[in-house]
């Protein structure tokens, strides 16, 4: 099978390199990036960022799930995004807001990504989170105990659009609390 049929056949849109080599079967490094000029240069591949890949023009992904896959690492959209999709906050910027293991802020195709650290007892907890469209993203009790750990200050516009009870179940069970 040729491989670019075995590329076009996956169900994902986003590879990092070593996706490919593994789909490919590619030990050698350089026939491995031989082969990715070779698509990119027929416009088989559309690269995103160094080491990231799309069969699709980039405009058309969901910027999450960009975000996501450029991360590279195990990350959920949560705060400000979640709290402002959900009317719980009204003055939200235009990032998107991941929760991981690192922080780091970052920018791809006019998007913005802003990555908040947390340690990992708490990330890896899949309390009130779950996969929609192929991004983990934070419920909006999970979102806001995230909230009020990393700023026990903060402010909700609307804090009837809280299920304040959800939010302490989930704080218990992340351990948060």
């Amino acid at each position: 099978m040729y491989r670019i049929d075995v590329l076009l056949k996956q169900n994902q849109e986003l590879f990092h390199t070593r996706d490919l080599a593994v789909l490919w079967g590619i030990a050698n490094p350089n026939t491995l990036y031989t082969t990715i000029k070779r698509y990119v240069a027929r416009g088989i591949l559309i690269p995103v960022h160094k080491g990231l890949y799309s069969v699709k023009p980039i405009d058309t992904l969901d910027p999450a799930l960009v975000g996501a896959a450029a991360i590279h690492a195990y990350a959920y959209v949560s705060l400000e995004t979640v709290l402002a999709r959900h009317g719980v906050i009204f003055q939200a910027g235009d990032a998107i807001t991941f929760v991981s293991a690192q922080s780091r802020r970052f920018s791809l195709a006019g998007q913005a990504y802003v990555v908040r650290r947390m340690p990992d007892r708490f990330i890896y907890c899949d309390t009130g989170i779950e996969r929609s469209d192929g991004v983990l993203t934070a419920s909006v009790p999970r979102a806001m105990a995230d909230m009020l750990y990393i700023n026990p200050r903060f402010h909700a516009d609307n804090p009837d659009a809280v299920d304040w009870k959800a939010v302490r179940i989930v704080q218990k069970e992340v351990g948060y609390s």
